[in-house]
């Protein structure tokens, strides 16, 4: 291949200039993510030399060197890994995160406004970049591992173009040579090297080696000094996850976590732990402090990391933890599963299932504990991670019963703005409540001027805000807690008077509905296209008017939802409710036994029910019609 010289993507490099102008605020960082790419390369070569023996060629033994060259001022890290092929230098090092960058780039800048920069930079994969803080040119040469593989070149200044050609190199693997700036030349200090190293790597599996020469004083007068170069292993190599807890540091936790994670924040938990018995592994995983950035994309990297025998088998083993603790990050080394393991395997074998059991028991036992140690500390985790925990509820059924006291949603009595958990609830209510209430909605400010709220605030009954898209289908599980029904108050019919209060009300309301009899059926014929029935309502206290779904029918809020997913929608009409003392009803009500047929009337009719419309979130038919009966009202009122 003749030598290319291609550009960046816009977006490529508008990153990279991120990255120079110190985008982290450690540049020696570099060093940590070259090394950490080195040893991914590494597992990748052991993993596929499994079934293709010609991988190894005759080189097994594994390691990362770092070569420091004070003269020609640059550094490089050399591994003997899997390698890249042209097509992989391409996808790996000349473009960067497809996906999201843009949405990337947004939110980098908006933290370098801020005071604490998050650096987070790390989440998209991009660590190889780092590299040109300290470096005006990176030169990269790599081999795949396998018969017949071309070496190439990767070339870039970092400004904006990079080349890459054919070249020679014997034996698979990757040479990264940094050109370093003129301020960076601490870099190639043996213990400038050895710090970063020890700190960011020492729990990398695998050598890292450096050359290190020693000057030894002859012993006889007038010879010239002895010179040594040995090479040193400047890591301890051990698994960190195979150390006992007590001889780990919490430093130590968090650089690995660091490693793993590529986030650039200390973890929130750290879950510890070695099963033994009928199925034998070590596990290290972390609960995050903030959320990954793909948290919630269909195409996230959200599985543990899997050795077999210290043998890495893959970075992204999904089969290791349920979907709704994708936010988990880790490693778990098992003895006991075939060093072959497909992914077919990891679907079906019973001793993956036996490791995600223990592995989940572990973490929400961890997350059980936060709680107990009060709501200011739960909320460090709840706050980033509840959305997900929520989707256990529906999906976890063996974990139901932990989850269902995990979660916590904001009520009409809240304190302090904090969530309540459904015991808690439960301990506040009324003797005579016998159901637990919830309105879902968008947020809690609109859940909490809903109107559908007016008779419990009346009867000072506790009602939740599940305002989470996932609510919606949470309910659908969680249908009752300690034996009390869950009841949607903007669904069915509501009925909270204890049975003196019934008897002093069945009169009034049977008079009420005589009065309005012939206002109901009127505009049930005028809305007939719009909703099922108009009733009076039970619920409404100050409102005129509210909507209601059925019991079982699709309220305005999982309209919104559903149609946001561009999931089809089938038409759903809901009840017209009416507050039977609300003056405007009495209003309309007067004028429906005087000018029946008047278009006044029909203007009012209209008018409240966009007003209804409004109060539930939903858009109104004709909104320029709107606005032109409330300025005449506006006018007839002045």
């Amino acid at each position: 291949m003749a030598k290319h010289t291609k550009k960046f993507k816009t977006e490529v490099q508008q990153l990279l200039d991120l990255v120079i102008h110190s985008l982290y605020s450690k540049k020696e960082i570099f060093l940590r993510e070259l090394i950490s790419n080195a040893s991914d390369a590494i597992d990748r070569a052991r993993f596929e030399a499994l079934t293709n023996p010609e991988l190894l060629e005759v080189d097994d033994n594994w390691k990362i060197k770092i070569i420091p060259n004070e003269k020609a001022g640059t550094l490089t890290i050399v591994d003997n890994g899997i390698g890249m092929s042209a097509k992989e230098v391409e996808t790996n090092i000349g473009t960067i995160a497809n996906s999201g960058t843009k949405q990337f780039l947004a939110d980098i800048q908006k933290s370098k406004k801020d005071a604490a920069n998050p650096e987070f930079i790390g989440q998209f994969g991009v660590g190889f970049y780092a590299a040109f803080m300290v470096a005006d040119k990176v030169t990269l040469v790599t081999k795949r591992g396998g018969k017949d593989q071309q070496a190439v070149k990767w070339t870039s200044a970092g400004a904006g173009n990079y080349s890459l050609e054919d070249t020679d190199r014997k034996s698979r693997g990757t040479e990264i040579t940094l050109h370093l700036r003129e301020d960076m030349t601490e870099y190639l200090a043996e213990w400038k090297i050895r710090e970063i190293v020890k700190h960011y790597s020492d729990y990398i599996a695998f050598p890292v080696t450096m050359d290190i020469t020693r000057t030894e004083k002859s012993s006889e007068e007038g010879a010239e000094d002895v010179k040594t170069v040995t090479e040193e292993t400047l890591n301890s190599i051990k698994a960190i996850w195979k150390r006992a807890k007590t001889k780990v540091t919490n430093e130590e936790y968090n650089d690995f976590y660091k490693h793993i994670s590529h986030d650039f924040t200390d973890p929130l938990k750290i879950v510890h732990f070695a099963a033994e018995g009928i199925t034998e592994f070590q596990a290290l995983l972390y609960i995050p402090s903030q959320p990954p950035m793909d948290l919630f994309s269909a195409d996230a990297r959200c599985g543990l990391h899997l050795y077999v025998k210290n043998v890495f088998i893959g970075d992204d083993i999904k089969e290791l933890l349920p979907e709704y603790l994708r936010f988990v990050k880790g490693v778990v080394d098992s003895s006991d599963l075939p060093l072959n393991v497909s992914r077919e395997i990891l679907q079906d074998d019973v001793i993956i299932k036996r490791i995600r059991k223990s592995a989940v028991g572990k973490i929400l036992g961890t997350i059980t504990d936060l709680k107990k140690q009060g709501i200011d500390d739960y909320l460090k985790f709840y706050t980033p991670f509840g959305k997900t925990l929520k989707e256990g509820i529906h999906s976890d059924f063996d974990n139901f019963d932990k989850l269902k006291e995990l979660v916590a949603f904001h009520s009409t009595k809240s304190e302090d703005g904090k969530p309540v958990f459904l015991a808690d609830y439960i301990k506040r209510m009324p003797e005579d409540q016998t159901e637990i209430y919830y309105l879902t909605g968008d947020s809690v400010k609109t859940a909490a001027d809903s109107p559908h709220l007016e008779i419990f605030k009346s009867k000072g009954f506790e009602v939740l805000f599940l305002i989470d898209p996932i609510d919606e289908w949470v309910t659908q599980r969680l249908t009752e807690y300690d034996g009390k029904k869950l009841k949607a108050v903007d669904r069915g019919d509501i009925d909270l008077d204890s049975e003196e209060e019934k008897k002093e009300k069945e009169a009034k309301r049977e008079e009420e509905n005589k009065e309005y009899d012939d206002l109901l059926k009127h505009i049930e014929k005028k809305l007939e296209n719009e909703v099922k029935n108009v009733k009076l309502s039970s619920r409404l206290t100050d409102s005129a008017a509210c909507l209601v779904a059925d019991e079982m029918g699709m309220n305005a809020n999982m309209e919104r939802i559903m149609k946001a997913m561009n999931q089809p929608m089938p038409t759903s009409k809901r009840i017209f409710e009416l507050n039977p003392n609300h003056p405007v009803i009495r209003k309309i009500n007067g004028l429906l036994e005087k000018e029946p047929d008047s278009s006044k009337l029909a203007d009012y009719i209209e008018l409240i029910y966009d007003q209804a419309l409004l109060t539930e979130g939903s858009q109104i038919r004709n909104p320029l019609k709107f606005t032109k009966l409330v300025s005449e009202l506006m006018m007839d009122a002045g």
